[in-house]
């Protein structure tokens, strides 16, 4: 049996634990009619119960689940001959990987033995012998919660402070699993960019002029151990970005301005959904459209006014991800102008200031915070983005200033590094992680300056 169904089976067991809940409070009391006698309401009292029901059951089933594959593996190790189990980490897991494509029915890399025969047989006999008793365990305890939640109700028994309590700790739990995500994250890649420290200077990476990861093979190459400088995909990726906020800040902004306050509420209600249907196009389709449309038409135009334009060049790769860009800066700007108190707009009417200067002196710095705000999200998307670049920038880590030449960007680097089957030893593959976590601190750096500007007009407005 799946984790699926046994989830919704919970699911289904929580919703009858509080229609029971509901009933029970009601029952107490002489019926609905009676409720002002419970301390609580009675939907209060069916959350109550559903919460005995599942909140035990899931913690056990999340438990059981991450648990389940590693003491799986160790008993299947256990059972495999003297000489398999001796072998190194690395070639004991490829084994493990061939025993489960093996029990799924999937590829194995090699020859099957009767011995992976038998691991895989004892594989998915424990496996399904894993999820009968996850099964039995958690509709047990489901039932037992239940059981319990109905006969703690009581006309005064404190269920809402106690539903209450009980979600408190739950958003707190939930929180505590995005920090500790979040921390997960950069450890793991401070971690892997303090090795690539220990074997590339800090000050070669950061100041460094070239970008040619690959380990050289012979020493006329560049460099015997590749070039770590990331002045160049910085560059890069400012340039584009820099090409993709010119072409969406303006027309995203008026944009807003004109569907907030000049366009009819008819024009108003097909115009900003077509619009936003921008941000629901796949990136890989905008990378086509810049590479076989857009590129080409730079290079032919370029060609006729006598400028030397590459194929890929970092224009092209602006011009569409600041088309992509138009709606993200658009709708946020839109809805931070609706936002503004109407009592402002009525009031520069009526001190003699037209629609347009009341927009421009009183709407805009009003919602500059969350224009601001919009700017920035665009500006993360821009830096992140990878897709369009790699098809119409080009992979090339060129020093260059002019939009006509070909460049690329961190985020495309970092999955050029990573492709394929990689080492985690070598400075090539690390470099991905020192990217990552200079990328990270630009854009944090990037966030609290654009908080000191919000909070700055804040005060001025409030």
């Amino acid at each position: 049996m799946s984790n699926t169904l046994l989830i919704i089976i919970l699911l289904g067991l929580m919703g009858l634990a509080y229609r029971l809940g509901v009933r029970r409070s009601q029952k107490l009391v002489g019926g609905p009619g009676g409720v002002r006698g419970l301390h609580s309401l009675p939907s209060y009292y069916g959350f109550f119960t559903a919460l005995w029901c599942g909140l035990p059951a899931l913690l056990v089933l999340l438990l059981w689940v991450s648990l389940q594959g590693g003491v799986i593996r160790d008993l299947v190790v256990s059972d495999l001959p003297e000489a398999v189990r001796a072998l190194p980490e690395a070639q004991l897991g490829l084994v493990i990987n061939d025993i489960q494509n093996l029990a799924q029915g999937n590829i194995v890399s090699g020859e099957v033995s009767p011995e992976m025969e038998r691991a895989s047989e004892h594989y998915k006999s424990l496996q399904q012998t894993s999820y009968a008793a996850l099964f039995v365990v958690v509709l047990s305890l489901a039932i037992a919660g239940l059981s319990l939640g109905w006969k703690l109700i009581s006309p005064t028994y404190r269920a809402r402070n106690r539903v209450e309590s009980a979600i408190k700790w739950l958003l707190v739990g939930c929180s505590t699993i995005a920090i500790f995500t979040t921390l997960g994250i950069v450890l793991s890649v401070l971690f892997e960019s303090i090795r690539f420290f220990q074997i590339i200077p800090v000050s070669e990476f950061l100041f460094g002029l070239e970008w040619s990861p690959q380990m050289a093979i012979r020493e006329d190459q560049v460099g015997s151990s590749g070039a770590f400088g990331v002045i160049p995909l910085f560059v890069g990726t400012l340039l584009i970005a820099l090409i993709a906020m010119l072409v969406a800040v303006p027309i995203g902004l008026m944009s807003a301005i004109y569907l907030s306050e000049y366009a009819g509420s008819r024009f108003r209600a097909y115009a900003k959904p077509l619009l936003e249907i921008l941000a629901g196009i796949p990136t890989v389709v905008y990378g086509f459209f810049a590479a076989l449309t857009v590129a080409p038409f730079i290079r032919n135009n370029g060609e006729l006014l006598g400028l030397d334009v590459s194929s890929e060049s970092a224009l092209a790769a602006g011009l569409v991800m600041g088309i992509m860009i138009i709606p993200f800066i658009s709708s946020l700007s839109d809805d931070v102008i609706n936002a503004v108190p109407q009592t402002m707009r009525d009031a520069s009417l009526g001190i003699g200031a037209t629609h347009s200067e009341t927009v421009k002196k009183v709407i805009l710095p009003a919602a500059l915070p969350g224009i601001v705000g919009g700017i920035l999200l665009a500006v993360s998307r821009a830096i992140g983005e990878t897709m369009i670049v790699v098809m119409a920038a080009g992979l090339s880590a060129n020093l260059t200033a002019n939009p006509l030449q070909s460049v690329t960007t961190v985020t495309v680097q970092i999955v050029t590094l990573l492709v394929g089957d990689q080492e985690f030893d070598s400075p090539k593959t690390l470099a991905a992680f020192a990217l990552g976590l200079l990328l990270f601190v630009v854009t944090l750096i990037l966030n609290v300056v654009a908080l000191r500007v919000v909070r700055k007009y804040r005060e001025a407005y409030e």
